[in-house]
């Protein structure tokens, strides 16, 4: 029998080489369900290819083209975040694999968690937004995480019989993006063209620009202490232009272990589809041959300040890493349609940090609550900048 499978966001990169992995694998994997943010045309065209019991829109403005192209072909339809929530208490499918851009993975997950299933994480922000609450549910849940992000499934496979008493420093590479060699000066004028032209990974626009800024490296920071329960001392980035060696590990001997391989997410999806287990690939290996040079440098955080929001999210604790969270997607969203300049991404993190009421302990409800005032905070902020710009 296959193991059947939820993908959430199926539409996005990570959702379609998953898609890819469980067709080369049709007597492993059947996906089950298939949800999609506002990417319709795509959903259809996936759910006539894999069959899937249920096909879910996030956009309630789009469900009406979703059930007339597939309840013909007798495949069940949805719309709307809470019914992609709901899927995650169907009895028929174990494992959900969260590739949703963004805070829409939280609930999802949370769901998932408490329904007992198992899941492979690639939506980094489920754990920066709520990472205590999150970690605190799973002790309670049959659930496990195998996480998808390749610097933290490199972590993971290096962590795999180890004591983690032994483990000295996690160390989170980075490619430094495309703008790694320029100035400050030099970003102040960057356009959304430019920083959308990564040089090593292909992924959707969001979290291209979060490399762009870096503040994908602080999430990675604060993901690492919750799925690894290491201390944030112990969790440090490294730039690897290259992109060769994904992530590692330092152990109290002195031992460093690495994963290595070609820029290519298909490796830590289907490590984390296989339950941890190595499935065989077609795909081409790493040859080290091919590269004369690996180089490791220290991220300058003077040039790429989102960086230091790691230390603080994870000092200050509570709702802070909420709030960088959620006006981080207002901020990069402004700056793709351009209102706002590239330096402006921080500096409308840092107001929303400013101005949005801190919480020690939040509850499920507080980081609702907190998410959705500092989207609407940040979106004023946004449109303030913009109008003064045009001015």
């Amino acid at each position: 029998m296959p193991h059947n499978i939820a993908v959430l966001g199926s539409t996005g990169s990570i959702g379609t080489q998953t898609l890819d992995i469980i067709n080369q694998f049709p007597d492993r994997f059947k996906a089950v369900v298939l949800a999609a943010g506002s990417n319709v045309d795509r959903l259809i065209e996936q759910a006539r290819i894999h069959r899937p019991a249920l096909a879910i829109i996030a956009d309630e403005n789009k469900y009406s083209t979703l059930r007339e192209a597939l309840e013909p072909l007798g495949i069940e339809t949805a719309a709307g975040a809470k019914a992609m929530a709901d899927a995650m208490e169907r009895p028929d499918f174990d494992t959900v694999v969260t590739a949703t851009v963004g805070y829409s993975g939280l609930l999802p997950t949370i769901r998932a968690i408490k329904a007992g299933k198992q899941i492979a994480l690639a939506n980094k922000e489920t754990l920066v937004v709520a990472g205590e609450l999150v970690t605190r549910l799973l002790r309670d849940s049959a659930s496990t995480v195998i996480p998808v992000d390749s610097e933290h499934s490199a972590i993971y496979q290096c962590l795999q019989g180890e004591d983690p008493a032994t483990v000295k420093k996690l160390i989170i590479t980075a490619s430094g993006g495309p703008f790694r060699t320029w100035t400050h000066e030099e970003t102040a004028r960057v356009t959304a063209a430019q920083a959308l032209k990564h040089p090593r990974w292909q992924m959707g626009a969001k979290i291209t620009i979060d490399s762009a800024t870096m503040l994908n490296k602080a999430f990675e920071i604060i993901e690492a202490r919750w799925l690894f329960d290491v201390a944030p001392e112990k969790i440090e980035a490294v730039v690897h232009p290259q992109s060769i060696v994904h992530s590692m590990v330092e152990f109290v001997d002195g031992a460093v272990k690495a994963q290595l391989g070609i820029p290519d997410m298909h490796l830590p999806i289907r490590y984390a589809l296989g339950d941890a287990s190595r499935l065989p690939s077609e795909e081409r290996p790493l040859s080290l041959c091919d590269y004369a040079n690996l180089t490791f440098e220290k991220p300058d955080s003077e040039k790429f300040p989102c960086l230091t929001l790691a230390p603080r999210a994870l000092t200050d604790g509570g709702n802070t890493a909420c709030i960088i969270n959620a006006a981080n997607e207002v901020a990069v969203a402004a700056f793709l349609k351009g209102q706002i300049s590239f330096h402006g991404i921080y500096d409308v993190i840092t107001d929303a940090l400013s101005h949005i009421p801190f919480i020690s302990s939040p509850t499920l409800d507080d980081y609702v609550a907190t998410h959705n005032e500092t989207i609407h905070y940040a979106t004023d902020a946004c449109n303030t900048i913009w109008l003064k710009d045009m001015r």
